[in-house]
């Protein structure tokens, strides 16, 4: 049984495709691509059918990260199938707590930056309206988090392999 793990931004453009593409590739390198499923949505639909914002693609193309990404809304159904459901700001927090059906579901709701070492800001910015920079500090804060974010899902594995 796959540890399903999907991260969630505003319109899935950004954010959540980089995390997307960063998580699953520490997934692929600690050999569980088998065992985990990691993709992305939105909390809203304005891109939906859209790629990855050019910044986001070329930012992690030149870092040496593959995105094949296409914009999706998250639907309050997937609370069922997910494990974890990986909010990049505060607000995508309150807006997947508020449309999880069951307090169980509400309680697979984390912020991305909460598996981040040193504590601070919860939020990772969002880059869209900004220049290049933001998008290489959205790489950082998404790469800084994903060693913790692997651990956790590591944990969240055992039992569930024979």
């Amino acid at each position: 049984m796959s540890y399903r793990v999907c991260f969630v931004c505003t319109g899935n453009i950004c954010r959540s495709p980089m995390a997307e593409a960063v998580f699953r590739a520490r997934v692929a390198e600690a050999g569980l691509a088998d065992l985990v499923e990691v993709d992305s949505a939105g909390t809203g639909g304005w891109h939906v059918g859209e790629g990855a914002d050019p910044r986001t693609v070329s930012v992690l193309e030149e870092n040496g990260y593959t995105v094949a990404h296409t914009a999706r809304m998250f639907e309050r159904s997937w609370f069922s199938r997910l494990d974890l459901v990986i909010a990049l700001d505060a607000g995508h927090v309150t807006a997947l707590r508020r449309l999880a059906p069951t307090g169980e579901d509400a309680q697979k709701v984390r912020p991305l930056r909460a598996y981040a070492p040193a504590g601070g800001d919860l939020d990772v910015p969002d880059p869209y309206y900004g220049g290049r920079d933001g998008f290489e500090e959205c790489l950082h804060m998404v790469e800084e988090a994903s060693v913790g974010l692997l651990a956790a899902v590591r944990a969240g594995l055992e039992g569930r392999v024979a």
